[in-house]
């Protein structure tokens, strides 16, 4: 069995003149609700993984909050450009084949639309819009990476911050 879960970045400044969308930082409560949704998803995952993160800020900080709770090395994150700029159904096949048969959970962290709209292709019930720091699991029933495919995937769970983030 092999899980993609696709983490949504936390509630992040409001974007200004002043830095550029890619440098903004999570808020407080965007910190607090990470460390909340990592706390209860924490509970569910155990075991080796990978976490692939968009390098812009507010999805690498929410990777950082995940990695502490989950106790996964901050220094393993995995960083790709494409989750920020054009995460598509081709950019998770891409990082996908990278990964190791040997780890069966790989996590990502990113943005909309593109974290509600791959799980939705990916998953054979759809998946409905992903919130600031929501998180869906997608499981496979396979062995191989090679094996994740096009709507197989079925929805673990779907987890939303109790309140907007």
């Amino acid at each position: 069995m092999k899980k993609l879960i696709f983490v949504r970045h936390g509630r992040a400044e409001e974007q200004s003149d002043n830095f550029p969308d890619f440098e903004r930082s999570l808020t407080a409560k965007g910190k607090i609700v990470s460390a909340e949704m990592a706390a209860i998803l924490s509970e569910k995952e155990k075991g080796r993984c990978v976490f692939v993160t968009s390098p812009a800020f507010r999805a690498y900080e929410t990777a950082l909050v995940f990695a502490r709770v989950l106790d996964v090395d901050p220094d393993s994150l995995i960083l790709s450009n494409a989750l920020y700029t054009t995460a598509d159904l081709k950019t998770i096949a891409n990082i996908v084949e990278k990964i190791d048969d040997k780890i069966d959970t790989l996590f990502f962290f990113g943005h909309n639309p593109s974290f509600t709209e791959i799980p939705d292709r990916l998953s054979r019930d759809g998946c409905d819009f992903l919130p600031k720091s929501g998180i869906v699991c997608l499981s496979f029933k396979t062995d191989s990476w090679t094996g994740i495919v096009h709507l197989k995937g079925r929805i673990d769970y779907f987890l939303k911050p109790e309140k907007s983030s």
